[in-house]
């Protein structure tokens, strides 16, 4: 039996703001550990958000830019859960009310063009990030409340060779939009992908899994690769596909189990009471238009 891959990805892309999402404190990489910090972004008793035009500004141009529909009405919510990273014990995120939905890229994969479509593009703040010596773990809150963009994307793509040609385009817009800097390396572009397969010709899902923070373009392609070929091997001997997510050990080039659906978060989201909800003027987006690079694609018809 032949087999095809169904794949969606989720894209954390770090803007390049001078300050945080919700505070005045530097978004600059490299400082030192905890000497960009605030009573706001640490989560002190008390303390209020306040939240970042520009950031809301890059959400809209990244939106516009991959033809998204903009919502004129969205809203942060509270994502819970627990790690020593998060000194608040919830991120910052948006939910069911995000500001950009159902938008679409192009890309062209050995001459044949596809389009992806864009689920959702919202807008959050990071978390900070742990530091593991050998005998224990430090935690570096500079990250903490850095923008983000999450963009989600419908899974449309097929081939290892799509899901890297996708992430390259994606990084060249966010460039030539000048809201992210697609630096793999350091963690301002971070890739998720959501992988199941099925029998060619069948329109039902297969049982997927998420592999979690790859950070390369090669890296999504040997991951999904090596995940793809794993998950038809489970069933082609007659067993079963586990929910879960999955990490990729680039050493030794597979993908290992981190946890199963039932460990899974519960984030319990609901509205969060400290933002009122997000109200853009059509003139706004007009403006934001207006002011907007021409794109790769629009510049390639205008020469070709």
């Amino acid at each position: 039996m032949n087999y095809e891959a169904v794949i969606g990805l989720e894209i954390h892309a770090q803007l390049r703001t001078k300050t945080k999402i919700f505070c005045g404190c530097s978004t600059e990489f490299g400082s030192e550990p905890n000497s960009q910090t605030c009573p706001v972004c640490i989560g002190m008793p008390g303390v209020l958000p306040v939240l970042n035009r520009r950031v809301v500004e890059f959400a809209i141009k990244t939106g516009l830019a991959m033809n998204c529909r903009i919502s004129p009405y969205s809203r942060f919510a509270r994502k819970n859960y627990f790690y020593p990273d998060l000194p608040k014990g919830y991120q910052i995120s948006q939910y069911e009310l995000p500001i950009c939905e159902q938008g679409h890229v192009d890309i062209v994969v050995d001459g044949v063009k596809r389009r992806v479509g864009i689920t959702r593009i919202h807008m959050e703040e990071d978390a900070g990030k742990n530091i593991h010596e050998r005998d224990c773990s430090l935690v570096d809150l500079n990250r903490t409340g850095v923008p983000l963009l999450e963009i989600v994307t419908e899974p449309d793509i097929r081939s290892p060779k799509e899901a890297a040609t996708f992430m390259r385009k994606l990084r060249t817009i966010l460039r030539y939009l000048e809201v992210c800097d697609g630096n793999m390396e350091q963690g301002s572009l971070r890739c998720d992908a959501n992988v199941s397969v099925r029998p060619e010709g069948s329109t039902e899902f297969g049982t997927k899994t998420e592999i979690k923070n790859i950070n390369s373009f090669r890296f999504v392609e040997k991951a999904l690769e090596y995940e793809i070929k794993r998950q038809i091997k489970v069933l082609s001997e007659g067993g079963t596909v586990v929910q879960e997510t999955r990490l990729w050990d680039s050493e030794k080039g597979v993908t290992f189990s981190m946890r199963s659906k039932e460990e899974a978060h519960d984030y319990r989201y609901f509205p969060e009471p400290d933002l009122v909800p997000l109200v853009v003027e059509k003139e706004w987006i007009d403006e934001i238009r207006k002011a907007m690079p021409e794109l790769p694609d629009e510049k390639f018809k205008r020469y070709t």
